[in-house]
């Protein structure tokens, strides 16, 4: 069974040139050990997940333009993800509020071409499925 995602979890974008922390917001009433626990909804953008670095996508529209203005040469900015369906493959039997519970396993997908991942889900002792 995987871990439940906790804030501080790890995570790693395909197009991002960084990792970054889950951050789970102190007004969450669920705590697991001390930390957040996250939901499919813990995946608002600046609130929940700060951003990977840079963005390589050339979806992203500033990185096209970026890329446009350096005559075709991939030009990476800012990452400011753009997260419109929640985390997918939530937890089937465990829920944190009314939200199914956020599985190390669970995948997110950026509207600008990324796929997010869990690498380490910030604790070890709590299991879900």
């Amino acid at each position: 069974m995987p871990e439940l995602v906790c804030g501080g979890a790890s995570l790693t974008c395909s197009q991002g040139t960084a990792p970054c922390s889950l951050i789970i917001p102190p007004s969450e009433v669920t705590k697991v050990p001390f930390q957040g626990a996250a939901t499919i909804i813990s995946k608002i953008p600046m609130t929940n997940i700060p951003g990977f670095a840079m963005c390589r996508s050339p979806m992203n529209p500033a990185v096209a333009a970026a890329t446009a203005a350096a005559s075709g040469v991939l030009t990476p900015q800012a990452c400011t993800p753009l997260l419109l369906l929640p985390w997918m493959q939530g937890s089937t039997k465990v829920k944190v509020g009314i939200f199914p519970a956020l599985p190390k396993n669970a995948k997110l997908i950026c509207n600008f071409g990324g796929s997010i991942s869990i690498t380490n889900p910030g604790q070890t002792k709590v299991t879900i499925s």
